[in-house]
């Protein structure tokens, strides 16, 4: 099985190539360019140097969401026309699933936070069992104090990682009465790799989409749209 994945959710854009177990490419970049500047000459650039022909792809597995309402819709329109194009199905791998996969294996609970602004992180909460990747918190849009709260009750050591760990360090290190840890700088953003590997795991359960199908999950609404609401609730009284 041969994978394309594109993840485009937060500050980083990456896209990787999996085959099998095999990671045959992968671009990464943290830069302060946006992802439609990124993205596609990353494509371009990780299929020429792997000679990839896009035709042998069987799925393209895109980073879905929760994070930035931007990169989301840049990624999803990137993987839609893909999928498009070549007739491939799409497999929708959410994007703090991703961020835990990367410290697959881990003995301790993984807490990714991805910073959602006016104080609140796009947060769940996942453990290893062996082989097996679990799930202690779903996936939500909630306080740091109130994820915090929930961490310490839980009892267990914890890692956390995401650009939310970078925004939030402090708040952790005042507040939370558990053993922490913060992952280091290979593991701590997203990595088109694990999106790669965990969708090939989705693919294998039937986990699939195809194009007309996908569509971001922004788990809130957009600064916008609440302002939009907040202007009509102003108008009608």
């Amino acid at each position: 099985m041969k994978i394309l994945a594109i993840d485009s959710s937060g500050l980083v854009a990456t896209v990787a190539v999996a085959e099998n177990n095999n990671l045959l490419g992968e671009y990464t970049i943290n830069f302060k360019k946006t992802h439609s500047q990124t993205l596609l000459p990353m494509l371009e650039e990780v299929k020429k140097m792997i000679e990839l022909d896009l035709d042998t792809v069987d799925a393209i597995a895109i980073s879905g969401g929760p994070g930035s309402f931007t990169g989301l819709r840049i990624g999803s329109a990137t993987a839609k026309g893909l999928g498009l194009a070549l007739d491939k199905p799409l497999v929708h791998v959410p994007t703090l699933d991703a961020l835990a996969y990367n410290l697959w294996g881990s003995s301790d609970v993984i807490c990714p936070l991805m910073d959602a602004r006016r104080g609140q992180v796009y947060t769940g909460i996942y453990a290893f069992e062996g082989e097996n990747f679990t799930t202690i918190k779903e996936p939500c849009a909630i306080s740091i104090e109130e994820l915090i709260q929930d961490v310490n009750e839980l009892g267990r050591k914890i890692i956390f990682l995401g650009d939310g760990a970078d925004v939030f360090e402090s708040v952790i290190r005042e507040k939370c009465n558990v053993p922490f840890r913060f992952a280091p700088a290979h593991m701590n953003k997203q990595r088109a790799a694990s999106v790669a590997v965990l969708g090939m795991k989705l693919y294998g359960e039937g986990k699939i989409q195809n194009a007309a199908q996908h569509k971001p999950d922004y788990m809130r609404l957009s600064q916008a749209e609440r302002e939009r609401m907040e202007k009509q609730r102003d108008f009608q009284i």
